[in-house]
């Protein structure tokens, strides 16, 4: 994949992904989404159970799961299915996926160029911190550009 291609996928990916950095809406309630619509639905826990196909322990065993996070995708998706929901699954960056590969890009280039600013100055040669400044956006700018994953290899 190009570099143009890249980040035209993160920039649709952002756009997709905008409406879910919402963390509060998002937030699973505290005993679980099985159990807040199971209960909402007016559903017993034999109920859910029968329409999933398990034993009323199990339903119950199920919502624990959820609650803890130790639950699958695939139990998961069964019990959206037996509340005739829709499981939707998603990774939500933190910040748009632009801003972390350039944030990621900055920082590398800082990381790099300080070992360099070191070695320097023990050689007794320096560089003013304009120029610094602008090698660091300029190796930055390179490393963004750069086929492969140099960006995400730690040093």
């Amino acid at each position: 994949m190009s570099t143009q291609e890249r980040a035209s996928a993160r920039r649709n990916l952002d756009k997709r992904l905008n409406s879910l950095r919402n963390k509060d809406q998002l937030a699973r309630p505290p005993r679980g989404w099985i159990r807040a619509i199971r209960e909402a639905l007016g559903m017993t826990t034999a109920q859910l159970g029968q329409r999933i196909g398990v034993s009323q322990p199990r339903a119950v065993a199920i919502e624990q799961a959820e609650k803890t996070g130790a639950i699958t995708l695939d139990s998961l998706e069964r019990a959206a299915r037996a509340l005739d929901c829709d499981l939707v699954y998603a990774l939500v960056p933190r910040k748009p996926l632009e801003e972390l590969t350039q944030d990621r890009a900055l920082a590398l280039a800082r990381r790099r160029l300080a070992r360099t600013r070191h070695t320097m100055a023990l050689e007794d040669q320096s560089v003013a911190a304009e120029d610094e400044g602008e090698q660091v956006k300029r190796l930055a700018r390179d490393l963004l550009e750069k086929p492969g994953s140099a960006l995400w290899k730690d040093e």
